[in-house]
């Protein structure tokens, strides 16, 4: 069985159903390291699911739970320095958590491992079920977030929505801003250019939304910016709204090409 970039928790129930594992996680970093806190990999005897960062780290790791598989001890958990010893030039600290699994800890470790994955997830409301709304949601699909998408019109959405999106009808749409996670970065791309001012006033009302994106040109947004200035929002507060949106440098107009640059963006705020 080959590596996986990111492997699903059904997957890992699957595997370990029939052997036993050694988990092997990453519980802290320091300085530049190939992976980040939480991430985790299972190593069976006969292969390996999913990936602590690669390189000779992760050959060594790899190397440290066979042994343990084959009757050996097992430390449970072990710095590693990324440096010359190990052939990588990274320059970090990782340090691994190492751990028996068998195939009676399964669910309860899904179970764990579930719930340290959606405390990860970037919350994200978006706003619009058009084809650019449509394709951003397929953009983050494989991404660490979790989207609450809304509209005001019925029958918007697709059946077949992914995993950590909830969809949400709302008439009027901007009221749907109230029971928007805190912390959540918002898009707006509402069909209508007379909801999204709405919906951009609410969110400015609310002080707990790091980002307020609005899909527009620099013309829309300066009659928006007019408007919203006519309606008492000061300067600072119509700050806080980015017009256009999207890394910028990407040119496309295409649903797609909009979706990728969007999507970079949320990774970028992701960061901070």
């Amino acid at each position: 069985m080959s590596a996986l970039s990111e492997p699903t928790l059904d997957a890992l129930a699957d595997r370990l159903a029939g052997a036993p594992a050694v988990l092997v996680s990453v519980r802290a970093t320091q300085g530049s390291a190939p992976r980040e806190a939480g991430t985790w990999m299972a190593v069976f005897a006969d292969g390996v699911l999913g990936t602590v960062g690669g390189g000779h780290l992760e050959h060594e790791a790899i190397a440290r739970a066979r042994a343990a598989l084959a009757g050996g001890t097992l430390e449970p958990e072990h710095r590693f320095a990324l440096g010359p010893s190990l052939g990588q030039c990274c320059g970090g600290v990782m340090h691994l958590g190492f751990e028996r699994i068998v195939p009676a800890d399964a669910a309860a470790l899904v179970a764990r491992l579930r719930a340290q994955q959606e405390m990860r997830r970037m919350p994200v409301a978006l706003f619009g079920g058009g084809h650019v709304g449509r394709a951003i949601v397929r953009a983050l699909e494989p991404l660490p977030v979790r989207v609450h998408w809304i509209d005001s019109r019925d029958e918007i959405f697709p059946e077949d929505l992914p995993p950590h999106v909830v969809a949400e009808h709302s008439a009027p749409v901007e009221a749907a801003v109230r029971d928007v996670a805190s912390g959540s970065r918002v898009l707006i791309m509402s069909f209508s250019h007379a909801e999204d001012p709405e919906i951009v006033a609410a969110c400015l009302r609310r002080t707990d939304l790091p980002f307020i994106g609005l899909i527009g040109s620099k013309s829309k947004w300066g009659t928006f910016r007019h408007r919203l200035e006519a309606r008492g929002f000061g300067t600072e507060a119509i700050a806080r709204v980015t017009c256009p949106i999207g890394v910028p440098g990407v040119t496309g107009k295409e649903p797609e090409v909009i979706a990728a640059a969007v999507a970079a963006q949320l990774m970028q705020l992701r960061a901070v």
